[in-house]
């Protein structure tokens, strides 16, 4: 099921949440829906949900006009951030329920029921927890249940809005894993709404970076990760350093150092982004080079975060693996210089 969204708007009082919104998502593709709090993305979530009515524009699925379609006649599934799980209904019952509550005609037999319920908790690896009720669960085994119970109807669409959000890091960590597995098999066009960056480059096709209620990047995780088309998804898809200088004859200088801006004008303000993992470190100079000292450093499990001083700017940040760090014996207080591998330039900022 394909979604095309087309020149979406809507806006709440004085707040314009969505700006003139073009997207298309193909069928069987996992979609991520990126950006801060406020961007926009669960408001254009609920439109293609039809929770919410835009001002402008149409959604349409699979070609069809689906703009204002009762969202019970969408065929839609969600999974929310909270579970949104009955309390006082079994495991089984809970998934069973959007089965059990169709109109006489659709609504399959007891037997159907019950065969189609332990399929979907055999999908989600839980159905040993058939009999238990919600408050018995993990918060992570209550994620897989509310992801059953919106399998459980067979929707054109899946929605999830923050769907780990609400779970520690490690448990985020298994089932944004175990999430691409399951839609690699069940391949039901999904669209996921989050502010995790990590999150959306590991789980999604393609990856929506939204800003201020505008698109400001669509592509692969790859593609926008190492091609960001703005400054703004360059420091919002991971740590950036930040130099600002001017550029002359196609270069910025940093602290003695030159960096290449061969697209920039002449005099133009620039701000250069590096990202620390993307520095190497030397003790010998180069034209190329940015002179500083080590002040800090932190282990952070298989990497190493160290804090370099440079004249007239802001500390650097420079990652390194445990391996590197250790090979190089770099100390506290050491002079050194910085070879940033991949500088981006940005000018007019």
């Amino acid at each position: 099921m394909s979604i095309e969204i087309k020149n979406i708007s809507k806006q709440f009082g004085d707040f314009k949440a969505l700006d003139n919104i073009n997207l298309e998502v193909a069928s069987g593709e996992l979609l991520a829906l990126l950006g801060p709090s406020g961007c926009g993305k669960t408001s254009l979530l609920r439109v293609i949900a039809g929770l919410e009515t835009p001002d402008n524009g149409q959604i349409l699925f699979h070609g069809e006009d689906t703009t204002d379609t009762h969202v019970r006649e969408r065929q839609v599934g969600f999974v929310f951030q909270h579970y949104a799980l009955f309390r006082h209904m079994t495991v089984f019952e809970n998934v069973a329920f959007g089965l059990r509550v169709r109109p006489k005609k659709t609504r399959p037999s007891d037997a159907e029921i019950r065969k189609k319920v332990h399929r979907l908790l055999e999908l989600v690896q839980l159905d040993w927890l058939a009999d238990r009720f919600p408050a018995q669960l993990s918060g992570g085994q209550r994620q897989r249940i509310a992801l059953a119970r919106a399998l459980a109807v067979e929707p054109r669409v899946l929605l999830l809005d923050e769907p780990f959000g609400a779970l520690d890091t490690k448990v985020r960590k298994e089932l944004r894993r175990w999430l691409r597995r399951l839609h690699d098999e069940i391949h039901v066009t999904s669209v996921f709404v989050t502010h995790d960056q990590e999150e959306a480059l590991e789980v999604a096709d393609r990856v929506v970076v939204m800003n201020k209620g505008q698109i400001e990047q669509i592509g692969t995780p790859s593609q926008v990760y190492d091609t960001p088309a703005s400054p703004f998804v360059y420091q919002f898809l991971g740590d950036i350093n930040l130099f600002h200088s001017r550029v002359h004859d196609g270069w910025a200088e940093v602290a003695g150092a030159r960096i290449a801006a061969t697209d920039s004008p002449d005099a133009a303000k620039a701000t250069i982004y590096v990202r620390p993992h993307e520095i190497d470190l030397s003790r010998v100079a180069s034209e190329a080079a940015i002179a500083g000292k080590i002040t800090h450093v932190r282990l952070l499990g298989s990497t190493v975060r160290l804090e370099v001083d440079v004249a007239d700017h802001d500390a650097v940040e420079v990652e390194l693996t445990r391996e590197r760090y250790a090979e190089g014996e770099w100390k506290v207080g050491e002079a050194v210089w910085l070879n940033p591998r991949d500088a981006k330039v940005y000018t007019g900022l």
